[in-house]
């Protein structure tokens, strides 16, 4: 395809390009058009292609001045002024969606020529998306309830104007503890799990079982055990369902601290990330087979609404003051750990850290200064890992009441296991 396209004129090549774009672009209006009972504006599927064709021969006569495309531009705004005069007063609609639409297609011919291929492809894409979105974007509206648009302004305060201007100076010399650091792994971890909040509540909000398990590992994954496990003892349908989604929540936090590896080391990501993929996907299989093996003896798909699946707002300020004093706290263990009682005193601290949040700690192992070797620090953040499943298999073992005690000691021991034989092989 590619040879085609180099053969290929260039002005043909770009004419197709834009023809093509105008028409489905015309199409998807078309389509809106017939939805909405037949009304039509000022066009579909010939007048948009004929608007980005218009827009190649102006651009294409004057490229350089581009006064002949300005003055087509100039005629269509009139012409989609006396068309849109005539919707308000005739037809009492008020809507620009599809005048915006005729003036981004008309925008085609310049931008295909000046700028690389995939940037008109995304914008064509684009346009098409929230054309075919407006009737899910009107439901979700309605869902959204009005404090949700103030924790999001909350969000971009606190990433986009506070993160910046705050000092990186240490707090406590000697001690790679800044204002900054402190608030970017608030901000960090906050908007991963306020990401997957809002998709378990607005997007996935009546979710099958396994979803909510696979959401609620990304928000957290000890929290999201521990309603499953509660949720066992209510269930009279699909007790295994539950145990495949505990370990799809287990699955979620390892790909959940792989990300967090990413952002705060890459370098220690791109050496050891085969670990995190290997335990991501022997926890995925671990799921999988739960959840095949017993669902011939199961009848039905129980789902869990998000009334029953209550979760604080990752940005409420008291989860983040609770975060920030966390890490805080660690980030003066593990200093005067490795201070006073050097790796091995980090060995046992990583360990002990497991009945606790471990995403503070593991945050400030992956960005950490203390002049520790990578594979220390590496076998430090799995064992606090296996801690913390072994803390999540008792949790699991309590608030089931033993309903499912065999497959959470065969699902949690294998993973263990599997997470130690990796540690002995790559470390």
């Amino acid at each position: 395809m590619e040879e085609i396209l180099d053969i290929m004129p260039l002005d043909l090549k770009n004419f197709i390009l834009i023809a093509l774009y105008s028409l489905v672009i015309g199409l998807s209006q078309r389509k809106l058009y017939l939805k909405e009972d037949g009304y039509n504006s000022f066009g579909s599927d010939r007048t948009f292609t004929l608007i980005g064709i218009l827009g190649y021969i102006l651009y294409l006569l004057d490229p350089i001045t581009m006064r002949l495309y300005l003055c087509g531009g100039i005629s269509i705004v009139v012409i989609l002024a006396i068309s849109y005069v005539h919707k308000i007063f005739m037809l009492k609609r008020f809507g620009i969606t599809s005048i915006m639409i005729a003036f981004v297609t008309y925008g085609l011919a310049p931008l295909i020529y000046m700028k690389p291929l995939w940037v008109s492809v995304l914008i064509v894409v684009t346009v098409l998306i929230l054309t075919e979105m407006k009737n899910k974007f009107i439901q979700f509206t309605k869902r959204m309830q009005d404090e949700e648009f103030i924790n999001l302004a909350k969000f971009l305060i606190i990433w986009g104007v506070i993160l910046p201007i705050l000092p990186r100076t240490e707090i406590i010399e000697g001690l790679d503890l800044t204002p900054y650091s402190i608030w970017l792994a608030t901000v960090v971890i906050s908007g991963i799990s306020y990401v997957s909040y809002l998709l378990k509540k607005y997007v996935f909000k009546d979710s099958g079982i396994i979803v909510s398990g696979i959401l609620g590992g990304i928000y957290s994954s000890t929290a999201t055990c521990v309603i499953l496990a509660k949720k066992v003892l209510k269930a009279e349908n699909n007790k295994f369902q539950y145990i495949s989604a505990i370990f799809c929540a287990i699955t979620m936090m390892y790909l959940k601290f792989m990300i967090l590896l990413g952002i705060f080391n890459i370098e220690l990501l791109k050496k050891y990330c085969h670990i995190f993929l290997i335990m991501f996907g022997i926890s995925a299989i671990i799921s999988v087979i739960f959840y095949f093996y017993y669902r011939k003896k199961e009848s039905t798909l129980d789902k869990i609404s998000a009334e029953e699946y209550k979760e604080s707002n990752p940005l409420e300020f008291k989860v983040a003051l609770i975060f920030a004093s966390l890490f805080i706290a660690f980030t003066l263990i593990t200093h005067y750990t490795l201070q006073y009682f050097g790796d091995s005193g980090l060995m046992t601290l990583s360990v002990l850290v497991g009945v606790t949040d471990i995403n503070p700690f593991l945050i400030n192992l992956f960005q950490s200064n203390n002049n520790v070797g990578e594979t220390v620090l590496i076998q430090a953040a799995f064992q606090a890992i296996i801690s913390n499943n072994i803390v999540k298999m008792l949790y699991c073992i309590f608030f089931s009441k033993k309903t499912i005690l065999k497959p959470l000691i065969l699902g949690f021991g294998s993973i263990c296991i599997m997470n130690i034989i990796l540690l002995l092989i790559f470390l």
